[in-house]
């Protein structure tokens, strides 16, 4: 959009899963490990992430990325503790509780 900054929740249509915001607004900080050559490797269904390592992943892109890093399948990494004005979390729970 035109607007330099984030959007309020749900701000934009859901998509095909029926989710909102999923890119494009904060990068989003994941629980998984990351690891530069887990994809090579990981399993086709529902991958977990890697084991272990120091850094975790953060994907998805915000408000003042190019349009190429605005998807789920971009990620990069950074240590546990990092916070910026550009990187949020979301929450999640097992739909079976």
């Amino acid at each position: 959009g035109s607007s330099p900054f984030t959007s309020p929740v749900g701000g934009f249509a859901a998509n095909g899963y029926g989710l909102h915001d999923m890119a494009g607004n904060l990068w989003e900080w994941c629980w998984d490990p990351y690891s530069a050559t887990f994809y090579g490797a990981s399993p086709s269904s529902d991958p977990r992430g890697a084991s272990s390592g120091t850094s975790r992943v953060y994907r998805g892109g915000c408000w003042l990325s190019h349009a190429l890093r605005c998807r789920v399948a971009y990620r990069l990494d950074g240590p546990p503790g990092l916070g910026d004005y550009r990187i949020g979390f979301r929450l999640a729970r097992n739909s079976t509780l």
